[in-house]
């Protein structure tokens, strides 16, 4: 499509606020000034605006790296919400596919399409979820054993999914814990019900989509095609 009717769809620009926006020099696509509004841009171009990228139009599908000290909610009476960190235009159009704690740092997925986040968080299609978890206490020789045959949690009916834990440095009492439910604060409940305290959380993998090595706590980027399809395998 023309590159005026990307941003118009992209930003939800008007015309003329694209046209504006175009003839400031400050949009590139493939890192190349573009100051016409005829350019045609395709599916695999990349147009960014005053140096950040621009999602396509249509879903949008974002991975952030989420800091500690942000909540997954648009509002908050006591803490920011990890939506500051996006320059996104139509935030209460997105929705957390998946909240981690305030004190909790890592993959979060950001989305406005229902259904793709569903796929996430529906507990029917238990989708795994993979924590690095530091303890406060050593790591017990049954753990592993416990996790995988489920535990039983206070006011629950009944013992969560087996989970895979995997001993990461023994030493310094740090797992990797992959579960396929979300019951709130589960990690630290199962954890807790084990007579141990999670003293730092970070998730690194939802499904098949990792964290980005190359963000920063706060970054993020948009997902891959690739990305967005492995949710639905």
């Amino acid at each position: 499509m023309r590159l005026d009717k990307f941003l118009c769809d992209a930003l939800g620009a008007t015309r003329k606020e694209a046209t504006k926006i175009i003839k400031s020099g400050e949009v590139t696509v493939n890192d190349v000034v573009q100051k016409s509004g005829a350019v045609k841009v395709s599916d695999t171009c990349v147009v960014e605006w005053q140096g950040r990228e621009i999602g396509k139009p249509g879903p949008k599908y974002i991975m952030l790296y989420k800091p500690e000290g942000f909540v997954c909610s648009h509002e908050d009476g006591f803490n920011h919400t990890a939506f500051v960190l996006l320059d996104e235009v139509k935030i209460e159009n997105l929705h957390f596919a998946g909240r981690l704690d305030v004190d909790t740092t890592g993959l979060v997925l950001i989305t406005d399409d229902g259904q793709w986040s569903h796929r996430i968080t529906s507990p029917k299609h238990k989708c795994e979820k993979t924590y690095r978890v530091w303890l406060a206490d050593p790591i017990g020789d049954d753990y592993a054993e416990k996790f995988a045959h489920g535990i039983e949690l206070r006011n629950e009916k009944e013992p969560t999914l087996p989970a895979k834990l995997e001993i990461v440095n023994a030493d310094e009492h740090e797992v990797l814990l992959t579960i396929t439910e979300g019951k709130y604060h589960q990690v630290k409940r199962m954890f807790a019900a084990l007579g141990n305290k999670v003293e730092h959380l970070h998730r690194e993998r939802i499904g098949a989509i990792a964290l980005d090595d190359s963000l920063e706590p706060g970054e993020y980027r948009y997902l891959t095609q690739a990305e967005i399809d492995s949710i639905w395998n």
